[in-house]
């Protein structure tokens, strides 16, 4: 289905709709099930805020009457008059939901506010119609009635207010696209375009200070783009042709053309909105214990309303026994309950995405608070994932740049990963590269050819060097090797003129991300398809003690069972489709944004920026929100737990308190907002 024709409950996202209904199940107001620009409030809200102000203007006077001027004869029919259209009227949202509730065999609060308001409601209009068959003049409870709806709905506008506000994180995210992009047509004119009429394969144009429309590739010009928004990196990038953008990314300098490539919901923003709002309605596992709760709770209260009623009948006192029954309906509500896990996973998924940390599925941020032990991917986890050059040596008469210059020159016609390592050095060091003639490449040898009247051959010793290598660079290449890299020599009619050292270097934020979890007494295990001795240097720069190496997709998903074998808490940390069974394995996975599209949908947790730290970051965010979960549990149990027996009169024998309905009333909706505001303290939390 569509997400954005579809509806769902925020406290039981199993219930989805079509069109926009209350949840049979709760009694809540379903809501969109995908994120859209927040124009305004909903329409529940302004309908529930029209009926507020409304009842509170009736209620005022009646409050006034009931509370002492009730001497005259007219006084209760003049109360029931004002009551009438609150009650009836403004509570009349509540009275429907608590029907359906009944026929759903679904019973929720509005079963509550429902049976309470109705109770109160209709005892004193009986009493002012038959008052004759009471032996006494009875009490009225119509101000009762109707503080108990106004203070409701007082309780549902600002729950409604506070749950709107829960959904900031996904519309600031939407905001970030540009509303338009300027199309390139065939003619070669120009036209600005809504962001939903571009195409794959569109030529865009896109000027200094505007936002990139949609993903693609710049094929023309250039320009510096602030990728903070995806990446979190502060400086912005330089794009050239043939390198990709990312859609609501901004152009900081330079103007370029770019083909739009993915467009709609398949660009990199759109994914990340879904994902986000898929785990918001995602439930973690402690949300079990609020269910199990929540399926006997109701009838338990309408049972203990029951006892409290016949209790004081049997005291021979009706208004006690009717003060009692309504006040125990009233305070009891389990709404806040059931809005104490899903609200705070709801602002905690929200919080993370702003931080890069991008949440799957709440199971997996549940449990990320626990994990003890990280397997850790070497490629593009520990390590930046593409060769670079790492050390250029020369020998006596050439310098660095001539042998990077020289190598440069012959894998400019090369295809090896390594080639390209050693051009992109020689392009961002702004050498002159030149072309070379009769251009060999030998199959895991090496590569060379003729630049003017010299020979020069890059690759193993045997093959690019017919004399000894000088002693100073067989020492300088032993050194290199032991590192981990990959060493090319560089010969010139035979001699040795120097080495260029290719490796994967380890990414800058790796060393204080893994030193942070170690801090935090989390075990980090390196597994590599890599050899062991690339491993165990890599391992050797981040001071991990244990690796696995030469380690195959099923080598890291046994690795990983076994220590969950041990019960242990695993995270599996990769980005290629070799770290996806290990992933899905691990109780937490954890896949880099860079990453391929298979360990990504593997995996609870995205970080976008592809830096280890998020791991350390969404450990913080996973602490924080099972927090705040805890406490919100905390405040509906016990909130429920005093309230009901002393609105059930348990204390009135002993110290002569008994609950008002009114007083339940405002506890009640307080209870709900008090759940709300707590989990929306997350927004501000630093991780």
């Amino acid at each position: 289905m569509d997400a954005a024709t579809t509806w769902i409950c925020p406290m039981h996202p199993e219930v989805v709709r079509e069109t926009e209904s209350d949840c049979p199940i709760c009694g809540m107001a379903l809501e969109p099930a995908g994120a859209a620009p927040q124009v305004g409030p909903s329409a529940e809200r302004i309908d529930m805020t029209r009926r507020f102000w409304i009842s509170a203007l009736l209620f005022a006077p009646l409050f006034a009457i009931a509370a002492g001027i009730s001497d005259f004869p007219a006084a209760g029919w003049l109360q029931f008059g004002l009551a009438a259209p609150v009650v009836l009227w403004g509570g009349r949202p509540f009275f429907v939901r608590g029907w359906t509730s009944v026929v759903s065999r679904q019973l929720n609060m509005f079963t509550l506010i429902a049976l309470g308001t109705g109770a109160a409601f209709l005892y004193s209009a009986v009493a002012i119609a038959a008052p004759g068959i009471f032996s006494s003049p009875p009490p009225l409870y119509f101000e009762a009635a109707g503080a108990i709806v106004t203070l409701t709905l007082l309780g549902q506008v600002l729950e409604l207010r506070a749950r709107e506000s829960a959904g900031d994180a996904l519309r600031a995210l939407l905001d970030l696209a540009p509303a338009t992009a300027r199309v390139i047509r065939e003619d070669s004119s120009e036209e600005d375009v809504p962001i939903c009429h571009v195409s794959a394969g569109d030529r865009l144009r896109v000027r200094p200070g505007e936002k990139v429309p949609v993903d693609g590739t710049v094929i023309e010009g250039d320009g510096a783009v602030d990728e903070s928004m995806i990446t979190g990196e502060a400086m912005p990038v330089r794009k050239a042709p043939e390198d990709a953008v990312i859609g609501a990314t901004l152009n900081a300098g330079g103007s370029f053309v770019m083909r739009a490539d993915r467009v709609g919901s398949d660009t990199i923003l759109s994914r990340i909105v879904d994902m986000v709002a898929e785990a918001q309605r995602s439930r973690a596992p402690i949300q079990r214990l609020a269910d199990a709760v929540s399926a006997w709770f109701v009838p338990a209260v309408v049972a203990i309303a029951a006892l409290a009623f016949a209790a004081w009948l049997a005291a021979e006192d009706l208004p006690f026994a009717l003060v009692a029954a309504v006040s125990v309906l009233i305070i009891s509500c389990p709404c806040a309950l059931g809005l104490a896990t899903p609200m705070s996973v709801m602002v905690g998924v929200g919080r993370g995405a702003r931080a890069g940390v991008l949440v799957r599925e709440a199971g997996a941020l549940q449990q990320m608070e626990k994990v003890d032990t990280v397997v850790v991917d070497k490629t593009g986890t520990l390590t930046e994932g593409r060769p670079a050059v790492t050390a250029v040596a020369a020998v006596e008469g050439f310098a660095e740049a001539d042998v990077l210059q020289l190598a440069a020159g012959l894998e400019r016609r090369s295809e090896h990963p390594i080639g390209a390592a050693i051009l992109r050095a020689a392009q961002e060091g702004n050498l002159d590269i030149r072309d070379v003639d009769d251009f060999a490449s030998a199959v895991g040898e090496g590569v060379s050819g003729r630049e003017g009247t010299r020979r020069i051959a890059l690759g193993r010793e045997s093959f690019a060097l017919a004399e000894p290598v000088p002693p100073s660079l067989e020492e300088s290449a032993a050194q290199l090797r032991a590192s981990g890299a990959t060493v090319a020599f560089l010969g010139v009619d035979g001699a040795a003129a120097g080495l260029v050292a290719v490796s994967d270097p380890v990414r800058d934020a790796a060393p204080s991300a893994l030193a942070a979890l170690r801090r935090d007494g989390v075990a980090i295990v390196m597994a590599t398809g890599d050899d062991a001795r690339t491993a165990q240097a890599v391992a050797r720069q981040l001071g991990i003690d244990r690796v696995v190496a030469d380690s195959r997709p099923e080598d890291k998903k046994r690795l990983v069972d076994e220590f969950r074998s041990r019960n242990s808490c695993v995270a599996m940390a990769g980005d290629g489709i070799n770290d996806a069974p290990a992933l899905a394995a691990a109780d937490v996975g954890i896949a880099m944004g860079s990453g391929s599209d298979i360990a990504i949908e593997n995996a609870g947790i995205t970080l976008v920026k592809g830096d280890l730290a998020g791991i350390a970051r969404a450990r913080a965010l996973s602490r924080a929100v099972m927090r705040n979960i805890r406490q919100n549990l905390f405040f509906a149990f016990v909130y429920n737990a005093v309230g009901v027996p002393i609105a059930a009169g348990v204390l009135y024998p002993f110290t002569g308190v008994l609950l008002s309905p009114v007083i339940a009333a405002a506890a009640m909706s307080l209870s709900s907002v008090s759940v709300i505001s707590n989990a929306l303290r997350l927004r501000f939390r630093k991780l």
